[in-house]
């Protein structure tokens, strides 16, 4: 962030957010989502019989819920429109660079900060996606839902011949990914869904969501001092939690990385540089909870994970765009990063990252987080 760089202001125009996040009480979420799947057998998934909606996906569904459509795989086809500030499009940047797909499903990375309408592609050049051709994202949702009635979130996948949003359930989209998507991993790709492991992830995936990935946004939106100390209490004592599983377990579900663990990193990243002070979830910072930050520092230095965060863009997301919270939308300026390349000693518990698969190589030059991450510190 450059010296002098000021935030993209939106507050006092017509597109402002305010009033968007904090509307008083206790935050809930809205997770009714486009939810159709794109998978390996379209007619076999139409055939099936439908399924309950889900605020944490599975990866075991054979079929759809009502009144969703089945796309079929079909590499180079669809876009991912995933956003590196939010965490929810974040976990897609990296279950899609873990298992390879880059050459099978693009990327187009919104930029962090966004008004009332919609994200917008104002990262390139001429501030229009270099493949969709379009400024904003709300442009594929209105193509195909005209009357579209919900917020404009990421992740999304677009179908690039129609321009046509097809899905933005994200819980959904990464655990397809995984199994839909099977035959163009990349060869090494690691199983982020063990079926021994998936009856006992899911428990684990819905306690993270419910009170970490969703428990900081409780807390921070809140609209009263009674639903922010109920929300924070929630937080707090699912991170002791997590303290506990995570002091004899090198990762959530054992020695190895599961999907369960792409979920809470992407909170984990967050916590210090944002929801410790802008969601006021200041009980400890993640640097005083000596597992999760051992874990948290593991997973960062592991390829997939850490190479995907660009700090810069998250600050700028929550501190800009949260006018509710932040109405002079200046972000600050620290914390250090330097200390999320410290020895975390995560080793000792045993394990491996990717048990008998392997690393992903290289970022490509072209999807590299342009902003702060100490991972690329010495090639700035």
């Amino acid at each position: 962030m450059g010296e002098h760089s000021e935030p993209s202001r939106t507050a006092g125009t017509e597109h402002s957010t305010a009033g968007a996040y904090v509307t008083g009480g206790e935050f809930t979420r809205d997770t009714n989502y486009i939810e159709d799947r794109i998978v390996a057998d379209p007619a076999a998934v139409q055939a099936a019989r439908p399924e309950a909606a889900s605020a944490i996906g599975d990866p075991r569904i054979a079929g759809l819920t009502e009144g969703a459509l089945a796309w079929p795989v079909e590499p180079g086809r669809y876009r991912l429109v995933a956003a590196r500030a939010c965490p929810w499009a974040h976990r897609s940047i990296i279950v899609r660079r873990l298992l390879g797909l880059e050459d099978a499903i693009s990327l187009a990375t919104p930029g962090p900060v966004h008004d009332v309408r919609s994200w917008t592609f104002d990262l390139g050049p001429d501030g229009r996606d270099a493949v969709l051709g379009t400024e904003r994202l709300q442009e594929h949702y209105f193509k195909r839902f005209p009357e579209y009635p919900r917020g404009i979130t990421v992740p999304a996948i677009v179908d690039v011949p129609s321009g046509q949003v097809v899905t933005n359930n994200y819980p959904q989209i990464t655990f397809d990914l995984s199994t839909q998507w099977r035959p163009y991993h990349r060869e090494g790709a690691p199983d982020l869904v063990p079926d021994a492991l998936v009856e006992d992830m899911l428990p684990v995936v819905k306690k993270v969501f419910t009170e970490v990935n969703n428990g900081v946004y409780r807390a921070g939106f809140a609209g009263s001092q009674r639903a922010y100390e109920r929300a924070y209490d929630r937080l707090f004592e699912a991170l002791d939690w997590l303290e506990e599983r995570l002091s004899t377990s090198r990762y959530l579900m054992g020695p190895h990385v599961t999907e369960a663990d792409v979920r809470l990193f992407t909170t984990l990243v967050r916590f210090d540089p944002v929801y410790h002070g802008h969601f006021k979830c200041n009980r400890s910072k993640l640097t005083e909870l000596p597992h999760l930050w051992a874990y948290a520092r593991d997973l960062f230095q592991t390829p997939g994970f850490g190479d995907t965060v660009d700090f810069d863009q998250i600050k700028r997301h929550y501190y800009v765009v949260h006018e509710d919270i932040n109405p002079t939308q200046v972000v600050p300026a620290g914390p250090d990063l330097a200390n999320w390349l410290t020895e975390h000693g995560r080793e000792a518990l045993g394990g491996s990252p990717f048990g008998d698969g392997t690393a992903p190589g290289p970022v490509a030059a072209e999807e590299r987080p342009p902003g702060a991450n100490p991972l690329y510190s010495d090639e700035r």
